[in-house]
């Protein structure tokens, strides 16, 4: 029982993170970094709405892996421990090759 209630906590928790930057992102009106400490410049994008959509919805998209995670607990532990693993590692990955195809699109060219 202490077990599922700290995966719970961990990983819904961890969910709940990665949605609400999606949510801030599109909301933002200022561009939306994704590195830790860069910033995006307004002058830099091209289109700053669709640019911080893009975003929210890589944000969102991404939170997914953590949610089936959590329910997947309750069906089969092992399985959970899978997805919660493949999602943190090549959902990673691919979640920044998906931002720097964003920044590509909507940077502007120099």
């Amino acid at each position: 029982m202490a077990g599922a209630i700290i995966w719970c906590v961990s990983v819904f928790g961890s969910a709940a993170l990665l949605y609400g930057i999606g949510v801030y992102a599109g909301r933002s009106e200022k561009p939306m970094h994704f590195w830790s400490g860069s910033e995006v410049k307004p002058e830099e994008i091209l289109d700053i709405p669709s640019y911080n959509r893009e975003n929210a919805r890589m944000w969102k998209l991404y939170s997914l892996w953590f949610w089936v995670a959590g329910l997947g607990y309750f069906v089969n532990a092992y399985a959970a421990v899978i997805i919660l693993v493949i999602g943190s590692t090549a959902g990673g990955a691919l979640l920044v090759a998906r931002y720097l195809r964003i920044e590509k699109k909507y940077r502007v060219k120099k």
